[in-house]
């Protein structure tokens, strides 16, 4: 069969895969000989946004399909990169370009590719930043979003309402069983379900404000001989996972002055204050509206970079901070740092 296009791309989340995100694959598959689906937000630790992994979400997907049409598709995960738009795109165009290279067999002529998602939505904004690929535009399925599908799954008892959406055919019904699966057996629901119940008791506390907070932070990215400085988080949210140093700003505190502070109660980390603040080399931002479940949440990251030293200096945890380590820059797993930690170090480091 004589198909318009080689390879069609389609770029999403998918958390959850709906009946939506089915129709846009049932299209590209249409329209092109194999589907390169990228699932966005990979390797990210487990959290009320991304509950689930890139490895589920591809189980969601090919359960989905028929085995011939699995045999056109290729799931491959996509970091994201939320300060480094233009890096994004290019680890979009690798990616893309890695995948054509292995599986395109045609001498004499360039594979035909195609982005394929919803146009009309402001979910398929990317449509526009990769001109020299044709486009593919899809009616947004019935207006389905994942967002409130996952919020209800995760607030409400699963079964009732796994059920009422695989009759009102918003989930396709092999996800819907995937979902009462993971429901009842994995401890991943249990951990977004005591996360979301936190969130939730935390935000009630500012119901009462005329206006939605702005909640201002401070993060120390400190680094000494090839080494960052982390600490495992005592409570929730991201209880477990791995963080900066860090915490609210005082009301009448600086931001430098607030940051000391938090890596001192932290960490116990004893070098003197003026030897801190004379390593400081950069001061950044991070202010992506959707980096902390808690609210929004604009954090100022200070980069300190100490002399290096054979042996590193001796850290604690203490206050917010179960236990504290120096990391080697190369063990760092995204997996388990908490909210965009991981992509704030590699922002300051120039990596990303």
């Amino acid at each position: 069969m004589q198909r318009e296009f080689d390879f069609a791309v389609f770029i999403g989340r998918f958390q959850p895969f709906h009946s939506g995100h089915l129709q846009v694959v049932r299209a590209g598959l249409e329209k092109a000989d194999r589907l390169i689906l990228l699932i966005g937000s990979s390797w990210q630790a487990r959290n009320p946004r991304n509950p689930w992994s890139h490895q589920e979400r591809e189980q969601m997907v090919r359960a989905s399909l028929s085995a011939e049409d699995n045999e056109r598709l290729l799931c491959l995960p996509l970091m994201d990169v939320p300060y480094n738009d233009e890096a994004w795109v290019r680890n979009v165009q690798n990616t893309v370009s890695g995948t054509v290279t292995a599986h395109y067999t045609t001498p004499h002529r360039p594979a035909r590719i195609a982005l394929i998602g919803h146009k009309k939505d402001q979910t398929g904004f990317y449509l526009n930043l990769f001109p020299h690929w044709s486009s593919i535009g899809v009616d947004n399925y019935r207006d389905i979003s994942a967002t409130p599908v996952r919020e209800r799954f995760f607030s409400t008892q699963p079964e009732p309402l796994i059920a009422s959406m695989k009759e009102a055919e918003v989930l396709p019904a092999e996800v819907a069983d995937w979902l009462r699966e993971f429901a009842a057996e994995d401890d991943g629901y249990r951990q977004i379900c005591e996360e979301i119940a936190f969130v939730n008791k935390y935000r009630s506390a500012w119901e009462a404000a005329p206006y939605a907070p702005t909640f201002v932070t401070v993060d120390a990215v400190v680094i000494q001989s090839g080494h960052v400085l982390l600490v495992e988080r005592r409570a929730s949210p991201g209880k477990g996972l791995w963080a900066l140093p860090g915490g609210f700003v005082d009301p009448h505190e600086r931001l430098k002055d607030a940051c000391l502070r938090e890596l001192r109660e932290e960490t116990r980390l004893k070098i003197p204050a003026p030897v801190l603040k004379g390593s400081i080399r950069r001061q950044e931002v991070y202010d992506d509206p959707y980096r902390s479940a808690r609210g929004r949440t604009i954090t100022h990251a200070f980069y300190i970079e100490l002399e290096p030293n054979a042996s590193l200096p001796k850290v604690k945890g203490g206050d917010d901070a179960r236990q504290a380590r120096w990391v080697p820059l190369g063990e760092i797993d995204p997996r388990n740092l908490f909210e965009d930690h991981y992509f704030i170090i590699q922002d300051l480091l120039g990596a990303a």
